[in-house]
């Protein structure tokens, strides 16, 4: 099948919403349409959309001009199976003694590593992303280190290989949550694939905002490995539903935009435990002070 594709960028979410909505009412009209914050530090966010046929030019120009955005960039995709693609390209990542790899590598899984089976159709989360290298590598440092969490919760799990990494080396019960119901039901199915269904809970919510979340709480270590901008926002909520001496493991922050998260942290009662760069991304491990 051959896919066509039409990207912008504008200045804020809000618009970028919007803007997508519109798009959904095209003729001929989109089979996916997304909308994400770019992540390189400007503050911007883009929105896409993936056609079966040529889509029309004029009226992505219209909705470009009214919405204030830049013009649609559309290209045309060769066709290509893109699983066996993502095969090919992702090998097994090892982060301290976790193993994260697709069924097609199981037989290079090391007798003593803790496996996290994540499929290539389902790759974002994999591993191979500096930012979830950074906290699985983190939370093998905490546990070799004498940290035991009997309470774990991961916002903006994404695939949910943070919160089944934790489910692996502890035996409490991990809540995992994100704001993308399709992301929730990416985490159930890995959760299922990886035998901890009834381990790992998936939710769809926004931060805390969830009655087993908030019944839940607080927690001994949170994992969120989502932007800086929503990293800052939940920092109260984060000092609210951790308990005093628990653990923060944070990433998506560009290296750049490390100090303002840390600042942020401490002003609302966080010390520093570590900071570590992945690439562009760092990776920062904070404690609630007594």
């Amino acid at each position: 099948m051959t896919t066509f594709t039409a990207f912008t960028t504008l200045a804020a979410r809000e618009p970028a919403e919007a803007l997508a909505e519109m798009l959904e009412n095209l003729d001929p009209a989109p089979y996916g349409v997304g909308v994400g914050e770019i992540e390189d530090g400007s503050d911007r966010w883009e929105v896409g959309a993936y056609f079966t046929e040529n889509p029309d030019g004029v009226a992505l120009a219209l909705l470009a001009a009214a919405f204030d955005a830049a013009t649609f960039a559309v290209s045309e995709l060769p066709e290509t199976d893109w699983v066996a693609h993502v095969r090919r390209e992702l090998s097994p990542v090892v982060a301290g003694r976790f193993f994260v790899y697709g069924a097609h590598d199981a037989e290079k899984l090391p007798a003593d590593a803790v496996p996290l089976l994540i499929e290539a159709a389902m790759a974002f989360g994999t591993g191979h992303h500096g930012t979830t290298l950074g906290c699985l590598t983190a939370l093998d440092r905490l546990d070799r280190a004498g940290v035991r969490a009997k309470n774990v919760a991961d916002i903006g799990c994404g695939t949910a290989v943070l919160a089944m990494a934790a489910a692996k080396i502890w035996p409490g019960r991990v809540l995992a949550s994100d704001i993308d119901p399709v992301a929730v039901d990416t985490a159930r199915a890995n959760a299922v694939a990886n035998d901890l269904a009834g381990r790992v809970e998936c939710l769809e919510a926004a931060g805390f905002d969830h009655p087993l979340l908030v019944a839940a709480a607080p927690f001994d270590l949170v994992f969120a490995n989502i932007l800086k901008g929503p990293l800052i926002s939940l920092a109260p909520d984060m000092a609210a539903n951790l308990l005093a001496g628990g653990q923060v493991i944070l990433s998506g922050i560009l290296n750049e935009q490390a100090d303002e998260v840390v600042a942020t942290y401490e002003a609302v009662g966080f010390g520093l435990r570590s900071r570590d760069e992945y690439g562009d991304w760092t990776t920062l491990v904070l404690n609630r002070q007594q």
